[in-house]
């Protein structure tokens, strides 16, 4: 079987394609034959070696965290009528850049009629923490809400989630691809970071937000922190511009404003089969579809992280097999 490996931190070159031995699965688990897998930007953090405050991973490791594909075989104790379902799933430290990956039947999700599996393996992660978050912060008809990072898979999502509540979406992101992209989603108006006056553009489109969904963090975050109105929200869940924009308590709680940081959408593992489920079906009704804005086979891992490294990629990145 061939897996995705790291020897040790560094660049996209060292993840390398490496052949081990066909896994089995054990009592209580299924054998997946991946179609898909999930590839996330802290995955590239960890990759460098930037992320040991959070995630401490050492060398050797194998990456990925998730998969979607096939049941192939089960364990001691599994019913044999997962063999042949579609599914997706979290994998643990066995990784999940591979062609078979092994599973608890436990944490397993059918991946329903209308939904692919590369849509499932692009809703694994980024579908939970949408769902999560906007079960966390309330949206409702009428509200201006700007979502950063709203190009990546999160981002997508998140637009297109607030646009079915109702509410006013302001997109902001980096480019006139992606801008493109967000309006095809169903954005009111998109921005771009690049030009110098897009806080002033915000502002003027608005008049003042209701909610923040910062997927971006950094300058950018906290660039629009002054923006929300009192009483309103702001989410800093995302770090890829340079940290988490959680902004200052006292201001914050001058002006009554509720903020939600990484921390609020650790969910349980309970939680997050729910919400993905809320995302499949969600999915398969039509009312979301997850941006999948380039695919790349397993051996060609390095390019998939140099794509989101580089901020070439739109929406969400999958390996395929």
């Amino acid at each position: 079987m061939r897996r995705i490996e790291v020897a040790a931190f560094g660049g996209p070159e060292v993840l390398a394609l490496t052949e081990a031995p066909e896994p089995t699965p054990g009592p209580g688990e299924v054998l997946v034959e991946v179609a898909a897998a999930d590839v996330l930007w802290i995955e590239t953090a960890i990759r460098r070696g930037a992320a040991g405050d959070h995630f401490p991973v050492v060398p050797p490791y194998r990456p990925g965290v998730g998969v979607a594909g096939i049941v192939g075989a089960v364990g001691v104790g599994v019913d044999p009528d997962w063999i042949g379902r579609r599914v997706v799933t979290r994998t643990d430290e066995r990784g999940g850049y591979l062609e078979r990956a092994v599973a608890p039947v436990d944490g397993v999700v059918v991946v329903p009629d209308g939904v692919t599996l590369a849509e499932a393996a692009a809703l694994l992660h980024d579908g939970v923490t949408a769902f999560g978050l906007l079960d966390l912060v309330p949206v409702r008809a009428g509200d201006q809400v700007l979502v950063t990072a709203a190009a990546g898979g999160l981002g997508a999502l998140l637009v297109q989630e607030v646009r079915a509540a109702g509410g006013f979406v302001v997109a902001a992101a980096r480019g006139a691809a992606k801008r493109e992209a967000l309006y095809r989603l169903g954005a009111d108006l998109a921005v771009d970071y690049a030009e110098p006056r897009w806080i002033e553009s915000v502002r003027a489109a608005t008049g003042g937000l209701h909610v923040v969904l910062d997927g971006a963090g950094g300058e950018y975050g906290r660039a629009v922190f002054p923006l929300v109105r009192p009483g309103g929200w702001f989410s800093a869940h995302g770090a890829p511009a340079g940290g988490f924009a959680v902004p200052d308590g006292e201001a914050a709680r001058d002006r009554g404003i509720t903020v939600v940081g990484i921390a609020d959408v650790q969910f349980s593992p309970e939680r997050r089969r729910r919400y993905l489920r809320a995302a499949l079906d969600a999915a398969a009704a039509g009312r979301i579809r997850p941006l999948i804005g380039q695919t790349y086979p397993l051996h060609r891992a390095a390019a998939a992280h140099e794509a989101i490294e580089d901020r070439s990629a739109i929406g969400k990145t999958l390996l395929t097999v």
